[in-house]
């Protein structure tokens, strides 16, 4: 269903089990950065009410999930760390020209954020199978519903505006070179990483 061409290997999960701090505070600013992600869409292109309505949905509910990490954060006597760069988004950022038509920056950006859901569904359907912990195994279970919501979301929304032939070519190359990316990843303590 996600398209993604290269599966996680099964064994970051020992990573991340051995860095549950370091994990929970990776994810909860993911959440964070997606909600300010579909706060900029909609700072940036007012003029899809569509896309309006569906971020700020979005925005509502990824916030939420940072509230619920956080919540676990504090319930095992952790602390929220300090927020890391997500080196596996800024190469994602990467792929696409940079360009002064507005429509395409606008896909560009709904593939991008597609794309990072699914990778991030991906990443807790493996922790939601393989981790040793119920608490952790059933929240990722059910977040990872979510995050296929919201890969669809944006890809349906990069295929209303774009067309659905073009934005499928775009997607296509994408998942392709997230493939080759996402080789250098999946060694460290973080949801992408």
């Amino acid at each position: 269903m996600l398209g993604l061409r290269l599966p996680t290997d099964p064994r970051w999960v020992d990573i991340a089990s051995k860095n549950i701090e370091e994990i929970l505070t990776d994810h909860a600013y993911c959440e964070q950065k997606a909600a300010s992600t579909a706060i900029s869409l909609i700072v940036s292109f007012p003029e899809y009410p569509a896309l309006v309505s569906e971020m700020a949905e979005l925005a509502r509910e990824e916030m939420s999930h940072f509230e619920q990490v956080h919540k676990r954060i504090l319930e095992r006597g952790l602390k929220l760390g300090r927020e890391r760069r997500d080196e596996y988004v800024v190469r994602l950022h990467q792929f696409f020209p940079k360009t002064g038509d507005r429509l395409t920056r606008l896909i560009q950006r709904l593939l991008i954020a597609a794309l990072i859901e699914a990778r991030s569904c991906e990443r807790f359907k493996v922790l939601s199978e393989n981790i040793q912990d119920d608490d952790l195994s059933r929240f990722y279970r059910g977040l990872m519903a979510s995050e296929a919501g919201h890969y669809r979301t944006f890809l349906t929304l990069a295929r209303t505006y774009g067309g659905r032939e073009r934005v499928d070519s775009m997607w296509q190359s994408l998942l392709d070179y997230e493939a080759e990316v996402i080789r250098d990843f999946g060694k460290k303590e973080f949801i992408h990483g």
